[in-house]
């Protein structure tokens, strides 16, 4: 029966804009999920708005993930602690908190980050690969070394997401951005953008300034819907064929939002087909923000060092680095 493992996790994910609830077992098993997602059809995310979009449906979106998964007693709640939108994992960090006092349940923060790749390598059965983290905030070329997780490279300045996601503000797409721009690009052509990489380090800020003044140039969103995907998609195959050099690993797995991306992993399954080394995309379901990655990594943590938050002092970390 699938309620008979040793621990049954609630998990709840609030970092932005998607305020998720999952129940997961310690046998890797989701027994159910919920999400719903504050979306702005002209701007970004507000802040105060979102945290309250939040608010409003996190109670509902709770119960009817217990109710969904038929267990009655939890061993563990977990909650994404951070990095993220303050107001945001405040709304999250409270929730959690309310159901380990209704569970007396030991309570458990996750890095958000470190969650997106314990889903995915749950998901994919990797066993030690180089990751690739590419969501609205963060773009990052990972590998576990020395008993943690290492950043090899990384973007310093806006992550692959929110940079799309800015340049779509700018030409009329609305928020999110992303899935817009992959449609635009099939029928654009190339025009020469910026190309910056750096050691395994990129950098997407010049480049999409440089779009952005394009487009009031009179250039046409579909080239240069076209052109942003191949220039900045190429630098992240660039950087992630040098961290399977440079770490002697042969599995490459993408995960986060951006991993949806048709283009983007035809140009990363290209390349590994070219070293002979396996690559993995997590499901689509999973690739975005979701409470499940919560609850499996706060399992995870759990087991490990059985350590649980203060409940009168449960603090959230907005800038958490995953090599911290």
């Amino acid at each position: 029966m699938k309620n008979r493992s040793r621990i049954n996790c609630i998990g709840i994910e609030s970092t932005a804009h998607t305020f998720s609830c999952s129940v997961v077992n310690d046998k890797g098993e989701i027994l159910s999920e919920e999400r719903e997602m504050y979306k702005s059809p002209d701007m970004g995310i507000i802040p105060n708005k979102c945290a309250e979009f939040l608010k409003n449906v996190k109670d509902k979106l709770i119960k009817k993930v217990i109710t969904e998964s038929g267990v009655k007693k939890f061993e563990l709640i977990a909650f994404s602690q951070g990095p993220g939108m303050p107001l945001s994992l405040w709304v999250g960090a409270n929730a959690a908190k309310e159901q380990a006092i209704i569970f007396n349940s030991p309570l458990i923060g996750v890095s958000h980050l470190i969650a997106h790749l314990e889903i995915g390598k749950l998901m994919c059965k990797a066993k030690d690969p180089v990751y690739i983290l590419a969501t609205g905030a963060n773009t990052q070329i990972i590998a576990f070394e020395g008993e943690k997780y290492r950043i090899f490279g990384e973007c310093l300045t806006i992550g692959i997401g929110n940079a799309l996601d800015k340049f779509g503000r700018e030409i009329g797409l609305g928020f999110p951005a992303g899935p817009k721009i992959e449609e635009f690009a099939k029928k654009g052509k190339y025009i020469e953008l910026p190309y910056v990489v750096k050691g395994m380090d990129v950098e997407f800020s010049g480049i999409i300034t440089k779009a952005i003044r394009l487009y009031k140039k009179g250039a046409k969103k579909e080239d240069l819907c076209f052109s942003l995907q191949e220039t900045m998609f190429s630098m992240l195959t660039e950087v992630a064929e040098r961290a399977l050099a440079h770490t002697d690993k042969n599995e490459l797995l993408l995960i986060g939002g951006v991993a949806a991306n048709k283009r983007l992993i035809e140009m990363l399954e290209t390349m590994c087909k070219e070293r002979n080394a396996k690559f993995e995309v997590v499901p689509f379901k999973w690739s975005g923000d979701n409470a499940a990655m919560i609850a499996w990594t706060g399992i995870l943590n759990y087991k490990k060092n059985k350590k649980s938050l203060e409940l009168k002092k449960i603090e959230i970390n907005p800038k958490w680095r995953i090599d911290a």
